[in-house]
């Protein structure tokens, strides 16, 4: 990373409260108070000589905004302070930062171990793209720790998971997983977007490397796209930064502006959609219509005392099976989109963290190409819903939702407007 000015404030000692504000700000001669942003591609010498020592790395300057920026800079700084974490690689989206990581410390005849629980894409990125290259892939279920132990008396090069799991929230017991995965000699590599690092710090819980889609919860306002990879300096500035540089998966000086706004208002965020999302959930547990929720911090979480020790608050999305009909998947596909198409306020989108509240059908958009059998394992049916928490009145969502269970039940209740469409 090319040498830069002293910082506005010296982060030592600081809380993530503050760090979330002031962390990572180099201000310009012109001393401005918001972070600047630095629209360039590249970067003028005033010697060709120091073109060459630059390129050479005998100095440490700004060459190509593909390699490092001042703004991006800023972003990859702002979140390893809060992160705890020693460096940060940012990338041009989340699954950028999954892939770019699982590239970066593989190679043919490679093996990972994953929990079964994953994101519809990284199953892709696993069988699809790595399986192609030579590379295996080990799946056990995420929350059976008997079959990661079995899974890792083999040494392994890497393991994936993610906690709370996306959609159904199951919540995996880091720090043991981790020391399975350490004994087998493997990089353990967690996604935290469910929890964010307001929530959960998987680094301290023995994760090596932390991705982010910093779509989500960090930028929270529906704007951009980007992604981050967290962990050691020597992963970050060694095997990840040369995967990054030379294949092209940057983030985009503006992305990373308006990123590292986010980082501002993030935790103030993320806590009150928390709060919201227990309170939602707790009340849907009791709704007719709805089979069962999916929360953290509830009681009927079967990892709730789990998700209580690692987590500090139990996120923002909250997934829910509506009862069923008795009929064809069909047709209880039919029901849950009667479902999703009666919310007023509540957006349909495959989207999750953002101010608006969002809801999604997994089973035919974020998690369609998931196996069959293996979504009706991870318990991902016909009538399973995601619904992310937005920042609206609490009263206002809850008022949705029970409109729309009550189209379900056949309730002949007014609804007070229809929704808008464009």
């Amino acid at each position: 990373m090319p040498e830069l000015p002293q910082p506005a404030i010296d982060p030592a000692g600081l809380r993530p409260a503050t760090l979330a504000v002031r962390g990572g700000q180099y201000r310009s001669a012109f001393q401005e108070t918001s972070e600047a942003l630095y629209l360039t591609q590249g970067y003028v010498y005033d010697r060709a000589a120091d073109a060459e020592a630059a390129f050479a790395e005998e100095i440490e300057r700004y060459t190509y905004s593909r390699y490092a920026n001042p703004t991006v800079t800023t972003f990859e700084e702002r979140l390893a302070l809060i992160e705890g974490a020693e460096d940060c690689c940012s990338t041009a989206s989340g699954m950028s930062a999954v892939f770019t990581t699982l590239a970066s410390l593989v190679s043919s005849g490679s093996r990972i171990v994953a929990a079964r629980e994953l994101f519809g894409s990284s199953l892709v990125v696993l069988d699809d793209i790595l399986g192609r290259w030579g590379v295996r892939t080990d799946y056990v279920r995420g929350t059976d720790l008997d079959q990661w132990a079995r899974a890792l008396t083999t040494p392994a090069d890497v393991v994936l998971l993610e906690s709370p799991s996306n959609p159904m929230q199951d919540v995996l017991d880091l720090p043991e997983i981790a020391r399975l995965a350490h004994a087998a000699g493997a990089v353990v590599v967690v996604d935290n977007v469910f929890a964010t690092p307001v929530l959960q710090r998987p680094l301290e819980l023995g994760a090596d490397v932390v991705v982010y889609s910093a779509t989500k919860h960090i930028d929270g306002q529906g704007r951009v796209m980007g992604g981050a990879v967290l962990g050691s300096r020597d992963l970050v500035r060694g095997p990840l930064q040369q995967m990054v540089r030379n294949t092209g998966p940057t983030l985009a000086p503006f992305n990373a502006w308006v990123l590292t706004k986010g980082l501002e208002t993030m935790a103030l965020r993320v806590r009150a959609q928390s709060a919201a999302a227990l309170d939602l959930a707790t009340w849907l547990e009791e709704q007719p219509g709805v089979a069962s929720v999916r929360y953290p911090f509830l009681a009927s979480h079967p990892q709730h005392a789990l998700a209580r020790a690692q987590m500090s608050g139990g996120g923002t999305v909250v997934t829910m099976t509506l009862e069923r009909s008795g009929g064809d998947d069909e047709h209880e596909k039919d029901r849950a989109f009667a479902f999703l198409d009666a919310l007023r306020v509540i957006d349909i989108s495959n989207n999750l963290g953002d101010a608006k509240s969002l809801v999604t059908h997994p089973a035919t958009t974020t998690h369609r190409r998931v196996d069959p059998a293996v979504r009706a394992e991870l318990g991902i049916t016909a009538t399973t819903v995601r619904l992310s928490v937005g920042l609206e009145d609490v009263e206002d969502l809850r008022e949705d939702l029970d409109a729309a269970l009550a189209v379900l039940r056949g309730d002949d209740r007014p609804r007070a407007a229809a929704k808008m469409n464009p």
